[in-house]
């Protein structure tokens, strides 16, 4: 008897201090700080602006203009302060850009494209268990790329500082899942001939709240290894061509970018620090990169420095090698040039997206290997903004 009550005793001891152990020692399994109540969004609808033959210049003419209505909202960032208080990052754009047709008896179509990027805060009133009321209001970047004909601007190019105001409807349907019905809208701009913009749409966030200490549990014990670090050399070259580049960005359902200034050589240094795993297949990493081009018409030499976000999914677990995909987006970057082989690129500051497909291998996963395709561009925040294609990128590297 008094065995078996030293036994449950020291059971009673032993485990939750082991627990507290493990949770202690990986601090990855669960969300960091600064993301702990933070969250993402997609809203899809329709989107009102009314362009007509005012932004267009004297002495043009067009047979007529199309204006589609469907566009996205896609919530870049947002954090909850608390159930009263949220802020966010929104970027949004039609599907498909303005049409003027005909100009000047031309029988062609120009486009004219659009966007509008925020950065509101949201105070929100909870007006019943699951329904919540909210208002929003901040500033927002209104972005237009007009069109020229021959040397002569027909629709001028805009980008300026606005006010966004707007509200809708909320409903937490779950944890970290929030279904809307919402608005917004920028006034118009009389300077720039800019008609008002109004996107009513419907959508959802997704939050990241933070995970009870059983699933960090569940997240930190399963055996696997998510190295913290991972340092890297990489080597681009279009000797290969650019059919992987071409594949993903012009198919049926196109996942990623290409762009106009093609680069044909360079070399890379990467550092990536993982910050968040789950249990086995997602994992987050924040990354810092600096690597020198050289493009493919003029031979053009320039640099980029960059800090990124990465999202790694490893798919295949094996005794001797994790292989994964990941995919990363809008990761903040100085370009060194803004005219890469006579393209006019933007400003000085861009975007990174990287995606690809590696593995670390070896008994504690030391050794790494992958091999990527890039991009850079400025999300259409400036006008200009033709973009810049990195071919095929072989990395090596050493996680520890």
């Amino acid at each position: 008897m008094k065995t078996q009550i030293f036994k449950f005793i020291l059971l009673t001891l032993v485990i939750p201090l082991k627990s507290l152990a493990l949770y202690a020692q990986d601090t990855r399994s669960q969300y960091p700080r600064f993301l702990s109540n933070s969250y993402i969004g997609v809203n899809m609808g329709y989107i009102d602006y009314r362009f007509s033959s005012l932004q267009v210049q004297p002495g043009f003419d067009a047979e007529s203009i199309r204006i589609p209505h469907l566009a996205v909202q896609v919530l870049l960032l947002g954090h909850h302060f608390n159930k009263y208080l949220s802020a966010q990052i929104s970027y949004t754009r039609p599907v498909n850009w303005v049409e003027y047709k005909n100009v000047n008896g031309d029988k062609t179509i120009h486009y004219v494209w659009m966007n509008v990027a925020g950065l509101t805060v949201k105070p929100r009133l909870p007006v019943m268990k699951k329904i919540s009321v909210y208002g929003e209001g901040g500033l927002t970047i209104i972005t237009r790329k007009g069109f020229s004909i021959g040397d002569k601007q027909v629709v001028k190019d805009a980008n300026y500082a606005s006010v966004l105001l707007g509200g809708g409807l909320e409903y937490h349907a779950k944890k970290n899942w929030d279904f809307k019905l919402s608005a917004i809208y920028s006034p118009p701009h009389s300077k720039e001939h800019q008609p008002h913009t109004v996107f009513y749409s419907t959508g959802f966030n997704y939050s990241m709240r933070p995970l009870s200490k059983e699933r960090v549990l569940q997240n930190s014990g399963t055996g696997f290894i998510f190295p913290k670090n991972l340092i890297q050399i990489g080597y681009s070259t279009n000797h290969y061509s650019y059919a992987a580049n071409d594949f993903v960005s012009k198919g049926a359902i196109p996942i990623f970018w290409g762009g106009e200034a093609e680069v044909a050589q360079g070399v890379s240094l990467h550092y990536l620090r993982n910050i968040f795993h789950g249990r086995k297949l997602f994992s987050l990493d924040w990354g810092t990169s600096l690597s020198f081009w050289r493009s493919k018409k003029n031979k053009d030499a320039f640099y980029t420095l960059s800090v990124f976000p990465l999202f790694r999914f490893t798919f295949l677990h094996t005794k001797p090698a994790d292989i994964y995909f990941y995919y990363s987006v809008a990761g903040p970057t100085f370009i060194s040039k803004k005219t890469i082989d006579d393209i006019h690129t933007g400003r000085r500051f861009t975007f990174q997206d990287l995606m690809g497909i590696g593995t670390f291998a070896g008994r504690n996963r030391h050794v790494n290997a992958e091999v990527r395709i890039g991009h850079y561009s400025n999300g259409n925040i400036f006008p200009q903004n033709e973009g810049v294609k990195i071919p095929l990128t072989f990395n090596l590297g050493y996680a520890f």
